[in-house]
């Protein structure tokens, strides 16, 4: 299972209303890349593929494939406002290092 943060829900919620895209999901996956081998995706997404699993966490649908879910089990996504801006970030309890050169990758 995944969970989506209180703030992280409000703001994807404004932005689902800003774009006009009320009823759809964030789709959340895993891809190779980055200086520590894997990195974080997230993207508006219609509707569920046939494999996916979905998740329902703070009024937010989640979308997960087969193999991203393998690495996301019980992580949180969550957004931070720096004052400069800000943008979201998952918290991920299977990701064994998070520091890297890139700042956006992770290890298992």
């Amino acid at each position: 299972m995944m969970n989506v943060s209180d703030t992280a829900a409000t703001r994807i919620n404004e932005l689902l209303a800003e774009e006009n895209e009320t009823g759809r999901g964030l789709r959340v996956y895993v891809q190779g890349g980055g200086c520590s081998g894997f990195q974080y995706g997230l993207m508006i997404e219609e509707r569920a593929g046939d494999a996916d699993q979905v998740f329902e966490s703070n009024g937010v649908t989640l979308f997960v494939d087969p193999i991203s879910i393998s690495y996301l089990k019980e992580a949180e996504v969550d957004f931070i406002d720096h004052g400069f801006g800000g943008g979201f970030v998952i918290t991920n309890p299977n990701a064994v290092s998070t520091s890297c050169g890139c700042g956006s990758s992770f290890s298992v």
